[in-house]
């Protein structure tokens, strides 16, 4: 093993395609991101925290989201800031399988949620009355299976199925796409499919059935029907526009790179596309509060009130807008 992990880190450290000048601004862009990231998530925990109202069933994933999150942002970006610092990996192959590991983990993780929070958001508007039926328990079971895949994946480059190890950079480490054998094909093909494809899908069929509730809102039908006030279902439709685009924008680029490294020549993918296609990944972890918290009216009162050090007295969290299906405690 000693000698694996020598050889792994002397290839980690022989195969930067970038100057150092290069290196050190993805460093700085990765300490910035990291820091704006770490900090926001943070916040968010802490009005989660303080304010036991907002303790929810859907609020629920919505802290995991921000735990994986702080899971990239304190854990990814400071080892892979450090590396570009260095001009190359400098944590050795076992650093390598670590760091390409929990990346992937926290990354799965993330997606897993968000399908989660579209299926919440679906079932609470489109189907109140399925959306009754959901309790703590039905919310902790979607939670722990997003976690449970997350790790399955994670996992498997270890034990066999396809590999980690550095990307063009020489300074981060993720599955690795230059090695396109069979095994990396398949292994690829089915997390596009499984963590990519499919959780689009669902976005956009939930998202959709949002937007036709909405709009039949807007005509006064089924109003009476739906347990949400006129404005914050628009700050829904937004938040699930908002949503898919940045899905989007942060995963396709990463996707795109496999599939280019699965069926083309990994040695014909442009090297800045190669290390833009991951930071655009991690880019998540730091829009992900914007969207899922600041668009929220009762949460970005919470977090104003919070930032004012104003007492659980003196703000009414659960007066602010009209309590949904999706907003019962957890333990209902």
């Amino acid at each position: 093993m000693e000698n694996l992990s020598a050889a792994g880190g002397h290839q980690l450290r022989g195969d930067s395609v970038f100057s150092q000048t290069e290196h050190n601004v993805v460093a700085a862009y990765l300490i910035t991101a990291g820091v704006v990231s770490l900090l926001s998530n943070l916040v968010v925990l802490a009005m989660f925290v303080k304010y036991r109202e907002l303790r929810t069933a859907t609020n629920a994933i919505i802290i995991n989201l921000a735990f994986t999150d702080i899971g990239v942002s304190g854990i990814g970006y400071p080892m892979s800031a450090a590396s570009d610092l260095h001009g190359s990996w400098k944590f050795g192959y076992a650093g390598c399988q670590i760091y390409a590991a929990l990346n992937i983990f926290f990354g799965m993780a993330s997606i897993g949620l968000l399908t989660v929070v579209a299926i919440d958001r679906h079932l609470t508007i489109c189907r109140p009355d399925t959306g009754r039926t959901m309790t703590g328990r039905t919310y902790a079971y979607l939670i722990t299976a997003a976690w449970v895949n997350a790790f399955f994946w994670a996992i498997m480059p270890i034990a066999g199925w396809a590999s980690y190890g550095p990307d063009p950079t020489g300074a981060t480490c993720t599955v690795n796409w230059r090695k396109n054998d069979s095994s990396f094909i398949s292994f690829t093909m089915s997390v596009i499919a499984v963590n990519f494809v499919v959780p689009l899908v669902v976005m956009f069929y939930c998202y959709y059935g949002v937007s036709r509730a909405v709009k039949c809102c807007s005509s006064g039908q089924y109003l009476d029907n739906i347990n949400m006030d006129w404005s914050e279902q628009m700050d829904v439709t937004k938040m699930s526009v908002v949503m898919i685009l940045m899905f989007l924008v942060a995963w396709t680029p990463y996707s795109v790179v496999c599939l280019w490294a699965s069926f083309g020549d990994p040695k014909q993918i442009p090297a800045s596309l190669a290390i833009i296609a991951p930071l655009f990944a991690k880019s998540s972890t730091f829009y992900n509060p914007c969207i899922y918290v600041i668009a929220n009216k009762r949460f970005r009162r919470s977090i104003v009130a919070m930032l004012r050090c104003q007492t659980r007295k003196e703000i009414t969290i659960n007066t602010l807008v009209p309590m949904t299906i999706s907003q019962l405690p957890l333990t209902q």
